[in-house]
């Protein structure tokens, strides 16, 4: 017979485990618009979906802006429900500088807070801790509360950190990278589960030495009943005075280092160049990031004006800016580590039916190319971009085949819905099951 906590009440259960009280750790939450809060929330949210109590503790919102809104400022925490999540949102040292030092202080206010709030703000006993990273240091979080309150620790890597950091140059200090790389080593050893969103990342940690049985592919997806399909939204397009026989290419998401998104800019002048007209082919950037203010004044130096910035959309309302237009376009910088992503936004894209043009290598070109959903051509390459475009516009049909075609993959292969019912069957494992009798795994260095 086993026994849980549940909502205070020690109740015995016969049989499989039914219901779990799970403490979930991620900095980012709705209402901060992303692909990180997105997934947070989906998979919350369906795991409260299928009878599961949760409780989240993300930060206040202030991300990507670094600007605490005021309804929050002054407060150490605040506790709220969203959908059924029980959401503790905790303060930290947010600014609009992102330099070393403000990031840092930044990552380690959450961590903190993090660990002050599990111990101190949530009620009862939980059965499981499931933390999302990067960034590491909400690891670190989950990683000390599990210790402290002897509680099952389940890890989900987004990101392979700090190499990713390394790579863009965020993370330079030899001391700094050292100590995240211990502190991510600890992280495995501790976790019973650990939740993967790509096969590189399945892969990497496979050949670093970690047991196979611990890992477990999760994917990125969509929500398939909020990104649906439909026919092009003509009174959208005239309130952003964008002509009805426009060819619109999307962006949706962050604009970071990592996306390459000045490529998109290249694209837009040549095709001004070639004297194409302008009202033929828009580009309309949805979102926020570290890099935006530098692409606004890109295009301005460039004179374009067949590129539209929107601000970030909430997620039920980016739907509808996909479906005002033709094409769904994913960029990344020509990095080594970009091969093993999946973005977000083009299983959104799928999702509504629309062609993808993906300037991505690696594990999201081939499942593009399996799915048989769009064009893909190489990162950072504005003449490619071009003709991918044209060769779009010339060709209605193909790509209302290839819309087709992402709608059916995506919504086999890679429903949001289905992988929160994945993962709550992962969690009832790990809380039902015997903690091993040993995890002293051996972890290599990284190559």
């Amino acid at each position: 017979r086993r026994r849980i906590w549940c909502y205070g009440k020690v109740q015995p259960l016969k049989g499989q485990l039914q219901t779990m009280r799970i403490l979930y750790l991620s900095q980012y939450f709705p209402p901060e618009v992303g692909a990180t809060q997105t997934r947070a929330y989906e998979m919350a949210a369906g795991l409260v979906r299928a009878g599961h109590h949760v409780t989240m503790i993300a930060e206040v919102p202030n991300h990507p802006s670094g600007i605490i809104p005021p309804q929050y400022r002054g407060k150490l925490y605040e506790r709220s429900r969203l959908d059924g999540i029980e959401v503790i949102r905790v303060w930290v040292k947010a600014s609009p500088v992102k330099n070393f030092r403000n990031r840092m202080a930044f990552y380690l206010s959450y961590m903190l807070m993090a660990i002050l709030a599990g111990l101190f703000l949530t009620r009862g006993r939980y059965d499981v801790i499931y933390t999302t990273s990067p960034p590491l240091f909400a690891g670190a979080a989950g990683l000390a509360l599990s210790y402290l309150r002897r509680i099952p620790f389940v890890f989900e890597v987004r990101d392979l950190w700090p190499e990713s950091a390394v790579a863009l140059g965020e993370l330079r200090h030899p001391r700094a990278i050292k100590l995240a790389a211990q502190l991510e080593k600890r992280c495995y050893r501790r976790a019973r589960a650990i939740v993967v969103v790509t096969s590189g990342i399945h892969q990497s940690l496979l050949k670093r030495g970690l047991p196979a049985d611990t890992i477990h592919f999760i994917p990125n997806g969509a929500n398939t009943d909020l990104f649906t399909p439909g026919p092009i939204d003509f009174s959208l397009r005239k309130k952003l005075n964008i002509a009805e026989q426009a060819f619109v290419v999307v962006y949706t998401g962050l604009h970071g280092l990592i996306h390459g998104m000045e490529v998109i800019l290249q694209a837009a002048a040549l095709l001004l160049k070639r004297g194409i007209p302008e009202q033929c082919v828009y580009f309309l950037l949805i979102g926020e990031g570290v890099v935006k203010a530098q692409l606004q004044a890109m295009a301005q130096n460039l004179g374009l004006t067949n590129v539209f910035f929107l601000a970030p959309l909430a997620e039920a309302e980016l739907p509808a800016f996909i479906r005002l237009a033709n094409a769904g376009l994913a960029t990344t910088a020509k990095l080594p580590l970009t091969e093993g992503t999946l973005p977000v936004k083009m299983f959104s894209y799928m999702g509504c039916a629309r062609p993808v043009l993906l300037a991505v290598e690696g594990e999201a070109k081939a499942l593009i190319e399996t799915a048989k959903a769009g064009l893909c051509i190489p990162p950072e390459d504005p003449a490619a971009l071009v003709k991918a475009i044209e060769q779009m516009r010339n060709d209605p049909d193909l790509c209302r085949q290839w819309g087709a075609n992402g709608r059916d993959y995506v919504t086999k292969h890679f429903s949001r819905q289905a992988q929160a019912r994945q993962l709550a069957q992962l969690l009832e494992k790990v809380v039902d099951e015997p903690p091993p009798v040993s995890r002293k795994t051996s972890i290599k260095p990284r190559a």
